[in-house]
């Protein structure tokens, strides 16, 4: 099964510019955790609530102040043409529950491909397995 027949193609996008409360109540609105950071089509970043926390709030940042400051410029990606199966893989391995999904030919945000959508198609222990090694402590509290 390839990663466009489970996506999410509706994707919520926030410009390199706006605020970050601009953001986070947009986040708060759609009941999202994270939020691609593109300019047009092209992914920049990925900010996600605790981008905000620890990022912002924790370092006394203006709520004003552009979210290209906070997010996180190297994101984990899968292509809409990948095997959902080896998109799981990966984010187990890299820890995260959400990927942006690019088309290969244009690098172009297409899609997000969470944790939920694999969960929901693909019918075996994968998600089961994925949320288990994306669960797992590797860093102290």
């Amino acid at each position: 099964m390839k990663v466009s027949e489970i996506m999410s193609r509706d994707v919520q996008i926030a410009r390199p510019q706006d605020s970050i409360q601009s953001v986070a109540k947009r986040m708060r609105e759609i009941d999202a955790g994270s939020m691609p950071i593109c300019d047009g089509e092209r992914l920049h970043g990925m900010v996600t609530d605790r981008d905000i926390a620890i990022r912002a709030v924790a370092e006394g940042r203006s709520f004003e102040s552009p979210v290209s400051d906070i997010m996180t410029a190297e994101v984990e990606c899968v292509f809409e043409d990948d095997d959902a199966r080896e998109a799981a893989g990966r984010m187990a391995s890299a820890q995260i529950r959400r990927l942006p999904v690019l088309n290969r030919e244009t690098n172009r945000l297409v899609g997000i491909l969470a944790l939920g959508d694999i969960a929901g198609r693909v019918k075996d222990s994968t998600a089961g397995q994925t949320l288990e090694e994306i669960s797992e402590q590797t860093r102290p509290i």
